[in-house]
């Protein structure tokens, strides 16, 4: 908002709250009002009381069904979870089966590697032996 309108709202909001407070009362709500107030204990009107009875009624029965609702729910996450379970230890049989069924390796992964190794390294030898050649040079590193 922009700091010229401020003021301008103030006023105007002053003046419609001073218009409703200076406007007369009509003469029939002010004599309801004055027998309603001057009675010490007004008599219950039997609709207030009824929907005062439907109203905890109402809300006896809306415990009642969210109550419910969360045993219902409970039940459904426990058989839900039950369920899980049964296919979680059958998934860990099937896979015990699958890696019975399998023959076993003859390296393990560390084996692998370390023959893998050693066969690079012998390939690396042959190569250098075999480009070196012939020649012999006895002060090969001497200029």
């Amino acid at each position: 908002m922009h700091a010229g309108r401020l003021p301008t709202l103030f006023a105007a909001a002053l003046l419609c709250s001073l218009a409703q407070a200076e406007e007369p009362q009509p003469q029939a709500d002010a004599n309801a009002i004055a027998p309603a107030s001057s009675a010490t204990a007004p008599a219950p009107d039997p609709l207030v009381a009824q929907l005062q009875h439907q109203l905890a009624e109402s809300e006896r029965q809306r415990g009642e069904l969210s109550s419910q609702l969360e045993t219902a729910g409970k039940e459904r996450e426990n058989a839900q979870l039950s369920r899980l379970r049964q296919e979680n230890q059958r998934l860990k049989l099937q896979l015990k089966e699958a890696q019975a069924l399998q023959p076993p390796r003859l390296l393990s992964e560390q084996q692998t590697w370390f023959a893998v190794g050693g066969g690079v390294a012998l390939l690396s030898l042959a190569t250098g032996l075999f480009a070196r050649g012939g020649r012999r040079q006895r002060r090969q590193w001497i200029n």
